[in-house]
């Protein structure tokens, strides 16, 4: 009798043939967040509360409250967090089969270890999928730009003399993703979808206001890019069903076939 697909699968991870990889960041009281300008409301830092550990409030347990944004470590993002996607759904309803979908990687690390701010052309993204035969329909563009190694605040934001410098997407590569590629959506080693100067860019951080616009979604602060395929890996995503919520921290793997 042969084996059933969920079988082979199992068998697989069992004998590393398929090496599970997580791209998720440590979420703790250092993990960096999103920096707006301060007249805008902010995210909150992640922070854990006690409630017991084996004392007299609980003396065979341990466990906490804790307490943070949806867009904080690594996440992901729902249509209705951005304005463009305001009567998309919320992470609750993100379909099950969006949550385990192929992933294509772009590797620009040298082009950024050169430029911190590098920004990702239309044209790049283009050559990149036709090289490689295509974007797989209802997948990933994850792009590699090394910016993971950067742990601190200060590092990842990385403020300049023009404000936060980081790579991503032009206003066209972010187009031509949300409206004119079979993805499902972006997903990045930054503290957000977007460029660091894409407060300035028409319109504003355009991986949110089209990508999220056209009912997709995004990955952010995503980690071990580097260990990834360009093609063929399988990418799950597990964001909190936080219903109303526009984004959710989420423990994110991929499953990569050696």
């Amino acid at each position: 009798m042969s084996a059933s697909v969920l079988g082979s699968l199992v068998s697989a991870l069992n004998d590393r043939s398929i090496e599970i990889v997580d791209l998720t960041a440590p979420l703790s009281s250092t993990t960096p967040i999103l920096e707006l300008p301060e007249q805008f409301g902010q995210t909150a830092t992640f922070e854990l509360e006690e409630i017991s550990r084996y004392d007299d409030r609980g003396p065979a347990w341990y466990w906490n409250n804790f307490r943070t944004g949806e867009h904080t470590g690594t996440h992901f993002d729902a249509p209705n967090h951005w304005v463009t996607g305001k009567d998309g759904i919320d992470i609750s309803a993100v379909p099950e089969k969006a949550l385990v979908a192929p992933a294509v990687v772009l590797d620009v690390t040298a082009e950024v270890a050169d430029a911190p701010g590098y920004i990702v052309s239309r044209e790049r993204v283009e050559a990149f999928l036709a090289a490689i035969g295509g974007a797989p329909e209802g997948g990933w563009l994850l792009v590699r730009t090394g910016w993971s190694q950067r742990v601190t605040q200060e590092d990842m934001i990385n403020n300049t003399e023009t404000g936060p410098t980081s790579p991503g997407l032009s206003v066209e590569a972010a187009q031509y993703v949300a409206e004119e590629s079979p993805l499902q959506g972006i997903g990045v080693e930054t503290v957000g979808t977007d460029a660091g100067a894409a407060h300035s860019w028409d319109p504003a951080f355009p991986c949110h206001s089209f990508v999220l616009g056209a009912d997709k979604y995004g990955l952010a602060q995503l980690q071990n890019l580097d260990k990834l395929p360009t093609t063929g890996a399988v990418i799950v995503a597990s964001p909190l069903k936080i219903v109303g919520g526009s984004g959710s921290p989420a423990r994110v793997i991929a499953l990569v076939e050696r």
